[in-house]
């Protein structure tokens, strides 16, 4: 039987709740970027102070970089199910994504299709929709308008020999719901075309094993998994192959390189082996039967959902029904993850600074995911009053979050 999440553990690996400025004080804006865990600081700390030098140069302190920057690769790959040659690091998913779809404009042809939805923050959608400049026709797999979900069978009505890539959320970062991956990325490859999935709302939730869920492209955020500020992307090396080149000509050889255009950021590319640091640690003081790859990674993704279901069904029980807010996505927390979006009926942003004033930290945004918004009925210039936190929450910030809203609105 596994062990129950030690809250106390997890939060000594976090120096933000050890900080006087932030005491008395809940986080519930994770959504838009998470603490940063010990062990990716003590990294960050140390490249900076002993080996920021030029890596791969043949002196001990560029070596000592580039090994460090290997093994983040190395190791997260190692997670995540995936060759460390098929993932690649950039300065952010927005970024990676644009490149990838320089690539795909250089691989397509007029008359070929992609499908995007109108569930997605607008990284995994506007830079494939400026495609059509090119006379790629866009296809959009739309959402329900009073529920947010994705419904497959619509996408199979989509689907035919001239889609040749589908691009959609692991799970939207204000409907929350979770997508199935696999069951989509399988309808998709049966009519030809590939799949790139937005993993950004839902990697800070359990790294997933994206060689078992089969996309060919899987693409987060470390700044958003407890890491520093850096894009990771999983590309399948067959597609990797198919695509041009948008680095360095003479990196083109280079599979984790010929995605990254500019130099990468070495610190934060070697910091970024401290998110492993971190799970691995969890997964060994939680008695895991592996604390090293997938078998880590699957066992702290099962403990973290665990820790945020039993914390998020109270609040949504709590404001699901209430007549003066709509809560958009699903009710029951096995369902989504811990971003709950709350549309008000009024500008949201005024009520975020209500609930600071209690303590509470929030965002009121249309957070980059207008489309969906607009699907919804919800208007953007109002947006949403988002509530979003991680397995490090307590359950005393759930109850003073409860009881703030019960204030303010």
């Amino acid at each position: 039987m596994k062990r129950a999440m030690d809250i106390e553990f997890v939060r000594k690996q976090f120096p933000a709740f050890e900080q006087p400025s932030l005491q008395g004080q809940a986080f519930f804006e994770n959504a838009g970027g998470s603490y940063t865990c010990r062990q990716v600081i003590d990294r960050l700390f140390r490249f900076y102070t002993e080996h920021k030098v030029q890596p791969y140069a043949p002196y001990a302190a560029s070596e000592a970089a580039g090994a460090e920057m290997d093994e983040a690769r190395s190791r997260l790959a190692a997670m995540l199910g995936v060759s460390q040659q098929d993932l690649s690091f950039g300065p952010s998913t927005t970024q990676n994504t644009y490149v990838l779809a320089q690539a795909f404009r250089g691989f397509l042809k007029p008359g070929e299709k992609i499908i995007v939805t109108n569930q997605d923050h607008e990284a995994n959608s506007g830079p494939w929709r400026r495609l059509a400049d090119e006379g790629i026709e866009v296809l959009e797999w739309q959402i329900d308008p009073a529920t947010g979900h994705l419904d497959p069978s619509a996408l199979e009505d989509l689907l035919d020999e001239s889609v040749r890539l589908v691009c959609f959320p692991h799970c939207s970062n204000v409907v929350g719901e979770i997508n199935p991956v696999t069951e989509i990325t399988a309808l998709a490859h049966a009519a030809g075309a590939f799949v790139c999935v937005d993993g950004v709302s839902y990697a800070p939730h359990g790294l997933p094993n994206v060689g078992e869920l089969g996309p060919d492209i899987y693409l987060f955020s470390a700044y958003k998994t407890y890491g520093p500020h850096q894009g990771i992307m999983v590309i399948n090396p067959a597609l990797a192959e198919l695509l041009p080149n948008q680095a360095h000509y003479f990196n083109g050889d280079v599979p984790y390189k010929r995605f990254t255009p500019a130099g990468p950021d070495h610190a934060q590319v070697a910091a970024c082996a401290g998110m492993v640091d971190y799970f691995e640690a969890l997964a060994e003081h939680h008695s895991a039967p592996e604390i090293t790859g997938t078998g880590a990674g699957a066992f702290v993704h099962d403990l973290m959902r665990e820790q945020e279901i039993s914390l998020l069904q109270p609040l949504l029980d709590a404001v699901k029904g209430r007549n003066d807010v709509r809560l958009l996505g699903p009710a029951n927390a096995k369902e989504r993850a811990p971003t709950v979006a709350l549309a008000l009926g009024r500008a949201a942003e005024p009520v975020a600074k209500q609930l600071a004033e209690l303590g509470i930290m929030a965002g009121g945004s249309d957070f980059y995911a207008v489309r969906a918004l607009r699907a919804m009925g919800v208007d953007p210039a109002q947006g949403v009053l988002r509530l979003s936190f991680t397995h490090y929450t307590d359950q005393s910030e759930v109850t003073a979050l409860i009881e703030a809203l019960d204030r303010v609105l």
